[in-house]
């Protein structure tokens, strides 16, 4: 467990957070079966779900049961409670499910904390990475507990851009058509295929922006928070917060000018 690095219960909050994400990414790295197979499919036959999310969630939801027990509670994969503390963990086992199972590096275990509906704590531990980011409100973003902040200013031009795709076939078609026009004005597009480790990446200075539609609260929770803490701004379309219609993080040069130009692009529809 990590020393205390904030008023009570940011600390204690962080410490567990910190904990839960280890000891499922030591379950997820080490316990991980050569003959990985899905388990499972949600909202189309591509967006699976394998053994090890849910047994990477039972693991999270079993250790915040035992220490944070007046908690509420949100799970990718249904872990649902309504608790009496005034706080929530969102947590997404594996954030990249299809990354892990075919063996690339680019998933982490997300795990937030809010306090009476604000996030406060966010942990993104990326086993396969070999690193961890971190953020406590109003105290900064860390990779390894070394202090990060994003990139300083850049023209739309010179930014690199991350995005990702939806499982359902008509939502990737207007996705696809988003990066068409997209891709000119841009200094380059990549898609890791984990929503977690883009925010950290804007974070960490690793990409200028990112954007995306349809993502959940548990695949962005602690990494808008990370982000944020790192220095971006972070939002959906023009004038709301972050959600399911459209996510946008970037420094806040290019966030001025990317988030404006999604919306007139048609990123928040389809």
């Amino acid at each position: 467990m990590t020393e205390p690095t904030g008023p009570a219960p940011y600390a204690e909050l962080l410490d567990v957070a910190l904990e839960a994400a280890r000891r499922a990414g030591d379950l997820l790295r080490d316990g991980r079966p050569a003959d990985l197979g899905v388990a499972a499919t949600k909202s189309s036959p591509i967006d699976v779900v394998t053994e090890m999310d849910l047994k990477a969630e039972k693991l999270i939801t079993g250790f915040l049961g035992e220490h944070r027990p007046d908690d509420g509670l949100l799970g990718e994969e249904g872990a649902s409670v309504t608790g009496r503390s005034g706080v929530r963990w969102i947590i997404d086992p594996i954030d990249g499910t299809v990354n892990y199972l075919y063996g690339r590096a680019d998933w982490a275990v997300s795990v937030a904390a809010e306090l009476d509906g604000e996030t406060v704590v966010g942990v993104v531990h990326a086993p396969a990475r070999r690193e961890t980011h971190h953020a406590v409100l109003g105290q900064g973003a860390r990779r390894d507990g070394v202090p990060v902040r994003c990139r300083p200013g850049t023209t739309l031009d010179q930014a690199l851009v991350a995005t990702g795709f939806n499982y359902v076939q008509a939502t990737r078609d207007a996705q696809g058509a988003v990066v068409r026009a997209l891709l000119p004005r841009v200094r380059d597009i990549r898609r890791s295929g984990s929503a977690a480790l883009d925010l950290c990446d804007v974070a960490s200075g690793r990409l200028d922006g990112y954007y995306e539609r349809g993502t959940h609260p548990w695949d962005y929770a602690a990494g808008d928070l990370i982000a944020r803490e790192a220095g971006a701004l972070t939002g959906g379309p023009p004038g709301a917060p972050p959600g399911r219609e459209l996510l946008v993080a970037a420094s806040p040069e290019v966030f001025g000018v990317l988030q404006p130009l999604l919306a007139e692009l048609g990123a928040a529809r389809g």
